[in-house]
């Protein structure tokens, strides 16, 4: 015998449009509540299904079962109605004036199914006028959800809130566990960090809370993100003055003034509150030997391109740049100036100079020069320290075999393994403690070369001669994904083919190529085990022409794909992974 199971969407509905009906008409009703003196007539069955305070209260052995009237003196008129008219429709009317009155007697007759409304209402509703209430409620009700993502509201919106006088009396009336989770937020897009102490300071003269709690609120300060000038200024502040927060303060004013070593020395109060990293392209310029000073951050989600606020400090070409500890290190490179004298020429200069970029405060500052001048070097870092290898000092110069390596402890350069030959054009990548160069052209020689050489920078003695690329490449890139090191075009390569090495079989394996040439381009492997090409020079009718599109290499898949354009043409320039403050809003 066969059985169907059939569904009615419907019949809820109507059952409840019929209770609706009786009630209005005031037939059947079996129960009166009263709130503020004003009468709900209602039905015993219906209360009891809907909410849990009923069920239990209409049980048999219940005094309060029997009752014809039931007074409900801890809520409103207004609230009681909202949530009758609930579970009489399953529609509520909800708005900020009445969202209280709702939410308790929600709570109170524990119909869950209402407070859930009022807390995805919360949720779904949050603006600048009312946030910081919304927030208030949630926290007041337990209601975690809405509470998280009014938290997660103000930290995006800080810095707007700040900037209305309004919206700022607001922040002065949250409740603890806001302004924790603010304090405490990981993103807060536009504000800095000497703000976030102001406003809690603000917020501690408004609502005094025992050292204990007071001391929990300001250890959520990022002090080594505040200038020293204004920690000195606030350290007397008495808020500031417990021993804990004083030490906090002590341990920031020591890091600012470490200096060199500061890279090292990175925790979670010199974070900047910032989830992305985010692409820099450093320098490069729309024509050859014509780079501006300009930095740019490529946003890997939104693919938007915007400039930096801050600039190079020379217009530079063939440098070497580097990331240690969220720091931007520019190394040597050509400086490009026009002599005004002798038909706006461009002049190059190389230089020794080391630059070193800190997006907490938006500064430079030059560091130990290197030992030489050096351009089209390889630089990297391993283990928190900084290796230029090789390079030329001018051009025409014989290429350099030295090896440079910056020690941030003693805050200078020191030699490191020269290379077994002078070289120059050459590129790099890293591996573990493994230090990897290929190609480039050997000493005064005019030939591109295919060799591929190997430094353990900590036993290291030497370098180790590898499997050799099966292209001889100048100019070019490498990159390092997962376990293998891919290397890129190079210059005026007959061929667009790319290369994979295996360091554990040391041999080399050729990939599909680029559709068209491509050299002087920005490059960079992301975290997410793809590599980005921005820009660069290509050949067009006999001619070099500069690109703007943005292409991404998949190694898993061999196959390139264009991402985006960048607003212009750019070649010449370096890339680099940073944290960064949103440069719209720094």
């Amino acid at each position: 015998m066969s059985y169907f199971l059939v569904h009615n969407r419907s019949h809820g509905d109507g059952v409840l449009s019929q209770y609706q009906r009786l009630r209005l008409d005031r037939r059947m009703c079996d129960v009166v509540l009263e709130a503020e003196g004003l009468q709900f007539p209602a039905h015993r069955t219906l209360l009891a299904c809907s909410s849990d305070y009923f069920w239990s209260m209409f049980q048999e052995h219940n005094l309060e079962s029997g009752e014809h009237t039931i007074s409900l003196p801890a809520l409103s008129s207004s609230g009681l109605e909202q949530v009758l008219d609930f579970i009489y429709t399953s529609w509520i009317s909800l708005c900020p004036s009445t969202l209280e009155d709702t939410l308790e007697a929600a709570c109170y007759l524990q119909v869950t199914h209402a407070v859930d409304l009022c807390m995805q209402y919360m949720s779904d509703n949050l603006n600048l006028e009312n946030c910081c209430f919304f927030a208030n409620v949630a926290a007041r009700y337990g209601l975690s959800d809405a509470l998280t993502a009014a938290n997660r509201y103000i930290s995006k919106n800080l810095g707007q809130l700040l900037r209305t006088e309004g919206d700022k009396a607001g922040l002065m009336e949250l409740n603890l566990d806001t302004l924790q989770g603010v304090l405490g937020a990981e993103d807060i897009p536009g504000v800095k960090e000497v703000t976030l102490l102001q406003l809690a300071l603000d917020w501690l003269e408004h609502n005094p809370l025992p050292a204990l709690c007071s001391n929990s609120l300001l250890s959520r300060i990022r002090f080594g993100l505040v200038p020293p000038e204004e920690l000195s200024r606030l350290i007397s502040k008495p808020a500031l003055c417990t021993p804990f927060i004083r030490s906090l303060v002590l341990k920031a004013l020591q890091y600012h003034g470490q200096g060199p070593l500061q890279p090292l020395l990175q925790n979670n109060h010199t974070s900047l509150r910032s989830t992305t990293s985010r692409v820099l392209l450093v320098g490069g310029g729309a024509e050859a030997d014509r780079p501006n000073q300009l930095i740019q951050t490529f946003d890997m989600r939104s693919r938007k391109i915007r400039p930096l606020s801050t600039a190079l400090p020379n217009k530079l070409q063939y440098q070497g740049v580097c990331v240690v500890g969220n720091f931007l290190f520019v190394l040597g490179g050509e400086v490009v100036e026009v002599d005004t004298h002798n038909g706006k020429t461009a002049v190059m200069t190389v230089t020794d100079q080391v630059w070193r970029y800190d997006p907490r405060f938006n500064q430079w500052e030059e560091m130990e020069p290197l030992l030489q001048k050096r351009a089209q070097l390889a630089c990297c870092v391993v283990d928190g320290v900084i290796y230029a290898v090789g390079g030329r000092a001018q051009r025409g110069d014989p290429a350099l075999c030295s090896v440079e390596r910056y020690n941030m402890r003693a805050g200078c350069w020191r030699s490191g393994v020269s290379l077994p030959n002078a070289i120059h054009g050459h590129a790099c990548a890293t591996m573990g403690t493994g230090i990897y160069i290929s190609g480039g052209r050997l000493g005064d020689q005019t030939e591109n070369s295919k060799e591929m050489f190997y430094l353990n920078s900590f036993k290291g003695e030497a370098w180790e001669k590898q499997a050799p690329m099966s292209i001889a490449r100048f100019g070019h890139q490498m990159a390092t994904v997962g376990e293998c090191i891919y290397s890129f075009l190079g210059m005026y390569e007959p061929f667009c083919d790319i290369e994979r090495y295996d360091p554990k079989q040391n041999q080399w394996t050729r990939l599909r190529p680029l559709l068209n040439d491509r050299f002087c381009y920005g490059l960079i492997a992301t975290g997410a085990g793809r590599v980005l090409m921005f820009g660069g020079r290509k050949w067009q009718d006999g001619q070099e022409v500069s690109t703007s599109n943005v292409l991404e290499y998949d190694p898993e898949y061999d196959n390139w794909r264009e991402l985006c354009k960048l607003p212009t043409p750019l070649c010449d320039t370096h890339c680099v992974l940073m944290t960064v403050q949103d440069p719209t809003e720094t």
